[in-house]
């Protein structure tokens, strides 16, 4: 019910990944207190949270995601101090902050791992996963990284090899041990003490194995470009015994108030909504990635809308995301003018948004030579980097058009090189421009945030008798009781609607050209390409 709902519910979550988005000391990395320094932008986003990529000590194998110590900051990005002042700062302004927990894997440099490599025998020798070599001395079975090759690595010293799923620096733990949880249960309690309002769980669908340690059967669906995705995962991924791992981690925040937990989960729907739990125990919000991964066409995001709605459990939360720090930006994947209507999508469909950093002033891809590469599935598989590569969508942040886009001083060098377009495509030059995307942004976050019809109200499809069209209505049952209806072109073609079924006429709320103005009749409505329209009933 709309006046129950609760932040994460109601609230828009904005992901800032921290090395990108502004640097306060000139060394060309972004970090804490940059972040810090533009908090008012944040705020005049009209978010409700932001969400922190990893911003602990780590040797940056895999940019954070190997964690070296799980309870500490790392210098790039400040000091502890820096980051009690951010969530203080951050609370002040009333946005919560969302960080990133790493539980499926540690750096290799971790003091854990450190032990476990030690020697055979040392208490923390099971917190990872060992195993003998094969009879022909090779890996223990075929299971395979992510970023290229197999997911295990040989340690002379101790004669076996451990299982990293990703860079060869980052061992996994192993869940089985009796005391590997309850150490993950206690980093959780640092955070939440200290006043974090969530977590992101990075690959927690990943985060058991098979006991018997069984090889994967081939993909007969694979479509030849990643080696990982020449095996069917069913060793590796969604085993049911993760879901015990993520229920105690629910119970740790339900110690707290009104704390939450996103679990990052790239599954078909069917499965994917397991991962709120039988009671809605598990995760808060299972990310729903489906926008991202789909074909854009509005035939196939209204089908996909729908088979969510369809399969989300009664009481469940939906949440929708069109981009993240592992795939392209969603301007480049369907361009500058569509990405308007994009997200016009994301902030009017029923449940929470989470929004990239960028995505509020359409920054697009950035271009990155090969000199300047540096995620590690790119580096280490160079013949398919430009289709692999992460790098282009974590450029730094445009906020003006001096050199390196106000990101870091004129004599830093940026960590990636700013993307070409910034000197137009910028916070500054839209902020000045009453109809720029990032006034647009700030519009529709404005109305999303007024009207209890769309933080909270019900979704229904209705059919606009035209296939380039999706069309639905958010309706508010309780509140002041308002309609509205999302009408979207996704082409770049004047399209026209005909909608019979909800009166003759409505009034133009906002449109994605932020000119489009007056009331219209619903029956042989023309549509301007890439236009999207908020109507109200």
């Amino acid at each position: 019910m709309n006046q129950n709902l609760l932040w994460w519910q109601k609230g828009i979550i904005y992901q800032i990944y921290p090395r990108s988005y502004q640097d306060s000391n000139n060394d060309g990395i972004g970090d804490l207190p940059g972040i810090r320094q533009r908090l008012d932008h944040l705020q005049n986003l009209n978010i409700d949270a932001i969400w922190l990529s990893p911003m602990y000590p780590s040797p940056m194998h895999d940019f954070g995601y190997d964690v070296a110590d799980y309870i500490d900051i790392n210098p790039l990005f400040g000091t502890m101090a820096d980051f009690d002042a951010l969530l203080a700062d951050a609370h002040e302004r009333g946005l919560k902050l969302i960080i990133d927990l790493v539980p499926n894997h540690t750096s290799d440099e971790h003091a854990w791992f450190q032990e476990s490599r030690s020697s055979r025998d040392n208490p923390k020798r099971d917190w990872y996963i060992w195993r003998d070599p094969a009879p022909d001395g090779g890996p223990p079975n075929n299971w395979l990284s992510f970023f290229g090759g197999p997911a295990w690595t040989f340690d002379e010293a101790t004669g076996q090899y451990y299982l990293h799923q990703f860079v060869t620096q980052q061992p996994e733990l192993n869940y089985r041990h009796p005391d590997v949880l309850p150490a993950m249960l206690d980093v959780m309690r640092f955070w939440l003490d200290k006043g974090v309002d969530g977590f992101r769980v990075d690959v927690i669908w990943l985060m058991m194995k098979d006991a018997q340690f069984r090889n994967e059967p081939p993909n007969p669906n694979w479509d030849g470009v990643e080696p990982m995705f020449s095996l069917n995962h069913i060793y590796t991924q969604n085993l049911p015994e993760v879901h015990d791992l993520i229920r105690q981690m629910r119970t740790v925040l339900d110690a707290y108030d009104e704390r939450m937990m996103v679990g990052e989960i790239y599954l078909p729907y069917d499965q994917l909504i397991t991962y709120y739990g039988t009671n809605f125990d598990e995760c808060h919000l299972p990310f729903n990635f489906h926008l991202i991964l789909s074909q854009w066409t509005a035939q196939t995001v209204r089908q996909l809308v729908d088979s969510y709605e369809a399969a989300l459990p009664e009481g469940a939360w939906p949440n929708w995301v069109l981009g993240n720090h592992d795939q392209h930006r969603i301007a480049t994947r369907v361009g500058t003018d569509q990405a308007r209507v994009a997200n016009m999508l994301l902030l009017t469909l029923r449940g929470t948004p989470t929004s990239y950093y960028g995505e509020e002033i359409g920054m697009v891809d950035g271009h990155i030579p090969p000199e300047y590469v540096q995620d590690p599935p790119a580096v280490n598989q160079p013949e398919i980097a430009h289709l692999i590569g992460r790098d282009p969508e974590r450029t730094p942040m445009q906020w003006d058009d001096s050199v390196h886009a106000g990101f870091t001083g004129e004599t830093a060098v940026p960590w990636l090189p700013v993307a070409n377009n910034y000197t137009k495509v910028n916070v500054a030059a839209q902020n000045n421009d009453p109809t720029s995307m990032l006034n647009f942004y700030r519009a529709l976050t404005t109305l999303r945030q007024a009207e209890p019809a769309l933080h909270g109200g019900s979704y229904r499809a209705v059919e606009p008798n035209n296939e380039n069209v999706f069309a639905y209505v958010r309706k508010d049952g309780e509140g002041n009781g308002r309609s509205f209806l999302m009408i979207l072109n996704f082409t770049g073609e004047p399209q026209e609607v005909n909608i019979t079924d909800l009166g003759e006429q409505a009034i133009i709320t906002l449109a994605t050209d932020m000119q489009h103005k007056g009331t219209v009749t619903l029956s042989n409505l023309p549509l301007a390409p890439n236009e999207g329209l908020i109507l109200q009933l």
